[in-house]
């Protein structure tokens, strides 16, 4: 359904996966990221199933078309100026869409992993991006602020795994907090007996497929509720 597009954004040329729903009206948009994998089928598939679910869907590729070069390297790079580097080109995506003829209304941005971390942290970045659903993120980071400014009016929502402990988690209760405290909503939803990655499909060990669907349905109200 989809296909990769260049925009420019900070000073150079980015690349991306892009898919446009298929009844072409003019509809809200949703960034997607990678965790630090890079944009493998599985994110391309959620690309596309937002386009299917009516919105135009970006899932920018920060690793150039090159995956990450060893397990441990995700979390090494979780750290606060790589993480406000990779806030700041998702800032570029957004700016992108707005400008694309297919978008109308406002703009989201829904992650795994890391890269769930990065939607999350991106609503402090662009003042476009207005809602944000993180699928079992990482938190906290190397450095992550207490103080997520320019939070007001916007809404974020996080799905947690068991395996990472749930959403009585320190680092999802200090987001959770921060969020709050700059007058934005968060909400938390846990998923009982699932492992870290359980939305994705590609990872049978870890897929729980109806923690998938109910995360999915949940993410999908808030970005109609929110971006339309």
């Amino acid at each position: 359904m989809g296909e990769m597009v260049s925009f420019t954004g900070n000073g150079g040329t980015s690349e991306g996966y892009l898919a446009i729903p298929s009844d072409g009206a003019a509809s809200p948009a949703v960034i997607v990221i990678q965790d630090w994998w890079g944009l493998v089928p599985h994110v391309r598939a959620v690309v596309d199933r937002f386009a299917e679910a009516g919105f135009v869907a970006l899932a920018p590729d920060f690793r150039h078309g090159g995956p990450a070069s060893r397990p441990s390297e995700p979390r090494q790079m979780l750290n606060s100026t790589q993480m406000d580097e990779a806030a700041t080109d998702i800032a570029a995506a957004a700016e992108y869409l707005a400008g694309r003829p297919e978008v109308a209304g406002r703009i989201g941005c829904a992650g795994f992993c890391a890269g769930a971390s990065l939607a999350l942290w991106s609503g402090v970045f662009s003042k476009r991006i207005v809602a944000t659903a993180g699928f079992y993120p990482r938190l906290p980071w190397e450095g992550m602020r207490t103080d997520w400014a320019d939070y007001a009016g916007k809404a974020a929502l996080i799905h947690c795994s068991e395996a990472d402990g749930t959403s009585v988690a320190d680092g999802v209760q200090s987001v959770r907090g921060a969020i709050e405290a700059a007058g934005g909503a968060c909400q938390t939803y846990d998923y009982p007996g699932t492992a870290h990655a359980f939305f994705n499909e590609d990872r049978p060990e870890h897929f729980d497929q109806r923690a998938a669907a109910t995360a999915w349905a949940r993410t999908l109200e808030l970005f109609r509720a929110r971006l339309g």
